[in-house]
């Protein structure tokens, strides 16, 4: 009798292999990958991110499993390293399978990352990078649902001065090509706009920063501007606070996630932050996107989440319109990748995406948000004080022309 059941299960596994190999051989399965950080001190966004791509997938795949194809996601953890984020992009270009990539949340392991993406021509939707190099390079397999660090900087600087009524800061950043990047863009701005810039500093401290603090604090700037990541920034705020600074605090959408709150506390107080991403609650679109993913991950989706929906939903929509134009044929990764570069008046979460030649979105929108949550569950009350909608550079320079 055992002798038996190890037959049948053989045979049973046999079969399955099998019609997975024909699955395979026949050309009817679509792999979609991702990278974002699932492991380390930023994997609260990127667990988030790479869910919200899982749901994509869930809910928009149905019309391109109706013409009979298999749409499997394969999600990638680049744990918010450059090196880790190129290992994982060799190994997803060696898979035929796979036609589109989401990532990532880090400017700095994007670039390097889409280089091999680039090298393979394998289309990349970012939900979330910023620095204007991810496009500016003018691949034609890069593309990104996000505004730029060259528009959201000078955002930030402009709303300091007028808004805010200061006339001297401080600037620091992580050293990542995100973080300095951005508060590059915000000092040349700041500066245009009259305010003194007391100093600009970069530093990998992620905690005990009293030496970096006592200098600034000696100087005694209105604000502090930190171009970095929340694990860092959090920490930051609440030991300038520990330490007696009153001043303001600013930052870009690296501060936006609900470790923040749980990190800073109530020292939050008096910060506010510029985000290409709103909470996904400004969305009127996004309603039942929250609830559907609530109810499949038991939580609310952090920043981005929405994004990476948008993103997934992009490479799926070209799919289709491939797969339609081709008779049923699936795409070659260069017919996708222009397909998804031609992508023009998606509705999707977040609004209404055309991409311009580079890759960005044509119009890009900036959220200025003051933090009044103090921990982690309020994260989404944090206020939008003012939405701009500007348009990328390339369809800027179009317009002038």
């Amino acid at each position: 009798m055992k002798m038996a059941r190890i037959v049948v299960l053989a045979l049973v596994l046999v079969l399955a292999f099998g019609l997975t190999a024909t699955a395979q051989e026949s050309g009817t399965v679509i792999r979609i990958a991702s990278q974002t950080p699932l492991s380390g001190p930023q994997s609260v966004l990127g667990i988030s991110m790479r869910n919200a791509v899982e749901l994509a997938i869930a809910q928009l795949a149905g019309d391109i499993e109706a013409m009979g194809f298999t749409v499997e996601y394969v999600p990638f953890d680049d744990q918010a390293t450059p090196d880790v984020g190129v290992s994982n992009a060799q190994q997803i270009v060696n898979d035929a399978l796979i036609l589109g990539v989401v990532g990532h949340l880090n400017s700095g392991v994007a670039i390097p990352s889409s280089e091999v993406y680039n090298e393979n021509n394998l289309v990349m939707v970012s939900p979330a990078n910023t620095n204007p190099l991810v496009t500016d390079r003018g691949y034609p397999t890069v593309n990104r649902v996000c505004g730029r660090d060259d528009l959201q900087g000078p955002t930030g600087a402009v709303f300091a001065a007028t808004e805010l009524g200061i006339s001297t800061v401080y600037v620091l950043h992580d050293t990542t090509a995100y973080g300095q990047g951005l508060a590059e863009f915000f000092r040349d701005e700041a500066e245009e706009q009259g305010l003194t810039v007391l100093g600009f500093e970069g530093t990998e401290v992620t905690s005990d920063f009293a030496g970096i603090l006592q200098p600034i604090l000696a100087q005694e700037p209105e604000l502090i501007y930190f171009g970095g990541i929340y694990s860092q920034t959090g920490v930051f705020i609440a030991e300038a606070r520990a330490a007696g600074y009153e001043g303001l605090f600013m930052g870009g959408d690296g501060f936006d996630s609900s470790e923040f709150a749980a990190l800073a506390g109530d020292a939050t107080e008096g910060t506010y932050y510029t985000s290409v991403a709103a909470p996904a609650t400004i969305y009127p679109a996004a309603e039942q996107f929250i609830a559907d993913y609530v109810e499949m991950f038991g939580e609310d989706p952090q920043p981005f989440a929405a994004q990476s929906y948008d993103s997934a939903g992009i490479i799926l929509a070209a799919i289709e319109r491939v797969l339609e134009a081709n008779g049923g044929v699936l795409p070659t990764r260069e017919e996708l990748a222009a397909e998804v570069r031609a992508t023009e008046g998606y509705e999707g979460l977040t609004g209404t995406i055309t991409f311009d030649g580079n890759g960005d979105p044509e119009l890009g929108l900036y959220y200025i948000i003051e933090v009044t949550a103090t921990a982690a569950e309020d994260w989404s009350t944090n206020p939008v004080i003012s939405t701009l909608e500007i348009p990328s550079p390339l369809t800027e320079a179009e317009a002038g022309s």
